[in-house]
């Protein structure tokens, strides 16, 4: 992998609403390689290189619509192809507290990721998608799904995104290796309960 970008809305007022899971897993990702996010403009969005490697973090610092004008400045600029891309994003279609690692794919309606794979012509990069949960999951719930990524989950539904993402930072070491396959099962096989 040589970019990482964590997918998310910038400003103080998106801060904590779900459609910016992927900033906070990113960040993480970052603070755990001791790597500092700075502003690039260039690169319109927050960077930060991960010493001894070629990997980059990248936060976009344009909305979630137009995140693919930040990968693709960056990626044409250091010749990074869609395959070596780790793009980690919230998922409705995941409950909160699950994240799952996938290669290519559709956007399921996610605007970052359609973006993305707009400017770059193709979908075949990587995906870290940590569950948000989906509106329609709650019976009580009406909210529209535009209206529901950008508010901030309730305290328990938190604490299980926060769960999926030090699951997703356990198995950072072999995502960074190229050991996809290793860390897929990891993250993808259910922990047995233990027994009473």
């Amino acid at each position: 992998m040589k970019l990482i970008v964590g997918l998310g809305n910038p400003g103080k007022q998106y801060e904590r609403t779900r459609h910016n899971a992927g900033y906070w897993c990113a960040q993480q990702i970052a603070g755990g390689c001791k790597a500092e996010l700075r502003s690039e403009p260039k690169f319109h969005g927050w960077v930060a290189s991960v010493r001894g490697t070629e990997m980059r973090i990248l936060l976009p610092a344009t909305y979630m619509n137009e995140s693919g004008r930040a990968v693709v400045a960056l990626a044409s600029y250091y010749k990074i192809e869609p395959r070596e891309m780790l793009v980690v994003h919230d998922e409705l279609d995941l409950e909160p507290g699950t994240v799952r690692l996938k290669f290519g794919g559709g956007s399921s309606g996610h605007n970052g990721l359609k973006d993305i794979a707009g400017r770059l012509s193709s979908n075949e990069f990587w995906r870290l998608r940590i569950g948000i949960g989906h509106p329609r999951n709650n019976a009580a719930s009406e909210q529209v799904v535009a209206d529901y990524v950008l508010h901030a989950p309730s305290a328990d539904e938190r604490s299980l995104i926060d769960e999926a993402i030090n699951r997703a930072l356990a198995v950072w070491p072999l995502i960074a290796a190229g050991d996809t396959q290793a860390a897929m099962l990891k993250l993808h096989t259910k922990e047995a309960k233990p027994e009473q």
